[in-house]
């Protein structure tokens, strides 16, 4: 039996048609266009880590995404750039680069999933985006049946957002090109979470290596390190609203202004607030007792457990505060 649920971190998801491994860049291609050609629905799983599949499953072929390798050049001046197969673990990446004395990725530590799903997401924590590292991203586009390369430029970046989720479903990530800085100093810090926990000022840098295990120990905190706890780590994004919504919040609410005058606030905050706490239950599924924002499932919950618990959640915050929590996971065959 092809269960999904066997390649989620929230442990969910019934069967699937038929499940395909591609290790390789080639496999991959051979795998979509055959699925296409067939005119059979086509499902790309990476890590598993962002998405939340139904218990009926998914009515075609799920291509597991296993391409691995990369190839980078380090030069003294200029810094590394580094190209990375999709298949390949994140945070096993960011290692890698600290340890080859690269910085600008530090911040980034601990996020499940592969390198495929990093520019797809923009993944980001703690006032950094992998948005700002990117150089190019390779992939293959199911319309035109043909291999596109991106700059970066033309990947529209925002938060928590890119063209490949935007069109979603129409390129499948082959690998993606990383533009680093030689060093070991981080980024500046931004967070005065992780200021504090490295004991520092905002806009310090520090030795890559020590954010590295600062944000490690921050998301271990959080239940939000991949196999500790089931759960796709932050389930909603922060919301970014109008400088009016914005006012209209309690004065204790988090505010991060935008260039563009909307405010970012904190979904945790919003979630705590209007009365979701930390440990509510529905079936199988809880709020993680060490972060609200994780959803997770604790030993039994099925896909819809988990999403009535976050339909519980968006309702009170929309209810509390008349703002629309969006998810950050992917929902397939299962509705919010």
């Amino acid at each position: 039996m092809n269960a999904l649920s066997k390649y989620t971190t929230l442990g969910v998801g019934g069967p699937a048609t038929r499940i395909v491994h591609a290790r390789s860049e080639e496999e991959l291609i051979t795998a979509i266009k055959s699925a296409d050609e067939a005119g059979e629905p086509v499902l790309i799983l990476g890590g598993g880590s962002n998405v939340l599949i139904s218990d009926s499953g998914f009515n075609g072929s799920v291509i597991l995404v296993e391409s691995k390798g990369n190839s980078y050049e380090i030069d003294a001046c200029s810094g590394g750039t580094l190209q990375v197969s999709a298949g390949d673990n994140w945070d096993e990446f960011v290692a890698f680069t600290i340890e080859k004395g690269l910085a600008n990725l530090e911040s980034l530590s601990g996020i499940p999933g592969t390198i495929g799903g990093a520019p797809i997401q923009n993944i980001g924590a703690y006032g950094h985006e992998v948005s700002e590292v990117i150089a190019r991203v390779r992939s293959y586009d199911r319309t035109e049946k043909k291999i596109i390369t991106f700059a970066a430029a033309d990947c529209e970046f925002s938060y928590r957002n890119s063209k490949f989720k935007k069109e979603a479903g129409r390129y499948v990530i082959l690998d993606v090109t990383f533009q680093l800085r030689r060093g070991t100093q981080s980024l500046p810090i931004m967070y005065d979470e992780l200021a504090k926990e490295l004991g520092v000022t905002i806009g310090s840098r520090v030795d890559t290596s020590l954010v590295r295990s600062a944000v490690l120990k921050l998301r271990k905190k959080k239940g939000m390190l991949e196999g500790e706890v089931a759960s796709a780590g932050s389930f909603f994004t922060n919301p970014i609203v109008s400088a009016e919504v914005a006012a209209n919040l309690p004065p204790s609410a988090p505010r991060w202004p935008q260039s563009d005058g909307r405010v970012k606030t904190s979904a945790a905050w919003l979630m705590e607030s209007a009365g979701i706490h930390k440990g509510d239950t529905s079936g199988g599924a809880s709020i993680s007792s060490m972060h609200v924002l994780a959803l997770s499932n604790a030993g039994t919950a099925t896909a819809e457990d988990i999403a009535t618990l976050a339909r519980k959640a968006r309702a009170k915050v929309q209810e509390v505060f008349g703002i629309t929590l969006e998810p950050e996971v992917q929902f397939v065959g299962i509705e919010l």
